[in-house]
């Protein structure tokens, strides 16, 4: 009752700034159907819907300041900026479309902070955030200062007069000279064109032919909706890929981690989930000859990445980690609060679903009774015969044993940043309708997760440069494996533990067939009798300092790997959902959903449809 008054006091209190920031954005945007809804989204506008943070745990200034350049952001873009144009024409180069991205995105900001002093304040505070979240900071040379950033911040400076924050002005002083040299009169006149999308697109062309950026870019003269109403399909498919890419690069993030290094404990069970990880691959390899060794080493000239095993440039600095380590329990209890309050307007559809998995659950339990016993427990039927006369033998019965095998779920769930917002949000409802609801029916839980400890590498990757960059190193990342719920633990004591997924900070990459492996072996240490492994993913595994030092399919291959040993070897049922990506290409038993809307019944539908099946199998066995 307490928390639900500071809850609704906490609503009360910042209800009239949510009113002044929607009316604001529906100003700025001239869209008076403009929709903004709060939560812990990333903030983000589609269509006529924009998501902005939730302001009910705001605690300063600086935190405002945040909310209200986020918001007048989106606006900008839902009034200025033409998504299906910018995709149609953005490069396929991966350097060239993050600098036509940024360069974009600087062209909107622009044009509202030089006619709003007030918003030009707020767009800094959001643009300096940003560049934070993706781990900018102070370089020494170009190679430490992304290009896209730079000019990001000269194009601000050229259209708007903005000067570049003191923290990332470096970034820029780095490139001048060079930007000046290729293209100084081409950005001189760069503002002539702010105002109209199209023509600013040409401009920015000519500026990445200047950069030596511009081998794949086609005709921009001609007219772009008639190409996009030709084929709109591919227009659809490369916005969601650059949507994917943009969400990505502004989701990075350097918290500095409070956590330091695994226990030594969990070193030792990292270290005996690698050994596992190289014996599958050494099974996979054991007909080799010896000619092929050569294959097999980084350094003969024979060597054929294709054929290298996977492994991890280094374990050191890789963590397994319970969830109340992370952070401490006032701050869980919060984002716990934080997790209640999107739970409400779904505790409709929570009771559904877990009342239709108990009732399937509970079906299997069958119960049956032998009856004409000479004892046990008294027969109501044969009442009325034990009336008449009570010496009369055979009037009691007692319950048969149950054959209703004891079963463990493990939910394991992908922490990585392209999960931030409804997705993960969703994840952790589902987690906690999974824990609250197979506990009832006495099957045991256990929820886990899986990141990275650093965006683009961390300690692992440091080691690697400190050591001149041996050639296709493996793993370049320090992995965090996360216990949200241990199988054994009440769900009354992890509850809070679940809120640990809405924290700012946490999503960063995901390596998931070192995950797999890991959820794998807990399980085969575990006595129940039906043992099943959940996974909830939104795509391919993606480390970037990994991908950048062995071959693209490195990560892929190996979960491919790790999937096809569970499936054809192993005791354990393995099941998958992908949310806006198809994981049905990796594992054998998967369904893909394109709202996260959909996950909890989909968790719920695949676990019945698994109980459904073992329930026909007992059936058939008994008729037989």
């Amino acid at each position: 009752m307490a928390e639900s008054y500071k809850l609704k006091k906490r609503a009360e209190k910042v209800a009239p700034f949510k009113k002044a920031l929607s009316l604001t954005m529906r100003a700025i945007s001239e869209d008076q159907e403009l929709a903004v809804i709060y939560g812990v989204d990333r903030p983000s506008v589609t269509g006529q819907k924009a998501r902005l943070p939730d302001p009910s745990f705001i605690s300063n200034s600086e935190e405002i300041t945040l909310i209200r350049g986020s918001a007048d952001m989106l606006a900008l873009t839902h009034a200025l900026h033409n998504e299906s144009l910018h995709n149609k024409l953005n490069p396929t180069e991966p350097d060239a479309k993050a600098v036509f991205n940024m360069a974009e995105q600087a062209r909107v900001a622009a044009i509202g902070a030089s006619q709003m002093s007030g918003m030009a304040r707020n767009l800094n505070a959001d643009f300096a955030e940003k560049l934070q979240k993706r781990g900018i900071r102070t370089p020494n040379s170009t190679e430490d200062a992304p290009m896209d950033v730079a000019l990001a911040l000269l194009l601000r400076e050229k259209i708007a007069g903005l000067k570049p924050p003191k923290k990332y002005a470096k970034n820029l002083d780095l490139w001048r000279d060079y930007f000046d040299e290729k293209a100084g009169a081409l950005l001189d006149n760069i503002s002539t064109h702010k105002d109209d999308q199209l023509e600013f697109a040409k401009d920015l062309y000519e500026l990445l032919r200047a950069f030596d950026m511009g081998d794949d870019l086609g005709n921009i003269d001609q007219d772009p909706n008639q190409e996009m109403n030709d084929d709109g399909q591919d227009g659809a498919q490369e916005s969601g890929m650059a949507d994917a890419e943009q969400e990505a690069a502004e989701q990075t993030d350097t918290e500095q981690e409070a956590d330091g290094d695994a226990t030594e404990d969990s070193e030792q069970i990292m270290d005996a989930d690698s050994d596992q990880v190289g014996d599958l691959e050494d099974a996979e390899g054991d007909d080799s000859s010896d000619s092929e060794t050569s294959e097999l080493d980084p350094n003969s000239p024979n060597f054929d990445p294709e054929k290298a095993p996977y492994g991890a440039f280094t374990t050191e600095f890789d963590e397994i980690i319970h969830a109340e380590e992370i952070c401490e329990e006032f701050e869980l209890a919060k984002l716990r609060e934080h997790l209640d309050s999107q739970m409400q307007h779904l505790q409709g559809a929570v009771s559904r679903l877990a009342n239709k998995l108990m009732r399937l659950l509970l079906a299997q339990q069958n119960r049956s009774w032998e009856f004409d016993l000479e004892e046990g427990l008294l027969d109501a039927a044969k009442l009325a015969r034990v009336i008449a006369d009570p010496l009369l033998p055979l009037s009691f019965k007692q319950e048969k044993d149950t054959d209703f095998k004891d079963t463990i779920v493990t939910l394991l769930i992908d922490n990585s940043g392209s999960m931030r917002g409804r997705p993960i949000t969703i994840a952790a409802i589902c987690g906690d309708i999974l824990a609250r609801t197979l506990e009832r029916c006495n099957v045991k839980v256990e929820i886990l997760g899986f990141t990275t400890r650093a965006w683009k590498g961390g300690q692992s990757r440091e080691n690697w440069l400190n050591q001149d960059k041996p050639k296709y190193p493996g793993r370049l990342n320090d992995l965090r494996h996360i216990i949200y719920k241990r199988a054994d633990t009440p769900y009354r004591r992890a509850k809070n533990n679940l809120g640990l997924m809405m924290r700012e900070g946490l999503l960063k990459e995901n390596i998931d067939g070192e995950a797999l492996n890991w959820a794998h072996a807990r399980l085969l240490g575990r006595p129940e009798h039906r043992r099943i492994l959940m996974v909830i993913s939104d795509g391919a595994p993606v480390d970037d300092s990994t991908l950048s030092a062995n071959i693209g399919n490195y990560l892929e291959r190996h979960l491919r790997d790790v999937i096809e040993y569970i499936e054809t070897k192993s005791p354990i049922e393995l099941l998958a959902i992908g949310i806006g990506h198809d994981v049905t290409r990796y594992y054998e038993r998967a369904i893909t959903i394109n709202d996260a809307e959909e996950l909890g019944g989909a968790i719920t539908n695949q676990l019945a449809q698994l109980f459904a099946q073992d329930l026909r199998i007992k059936k058939t066995k008994r008729e037989r």
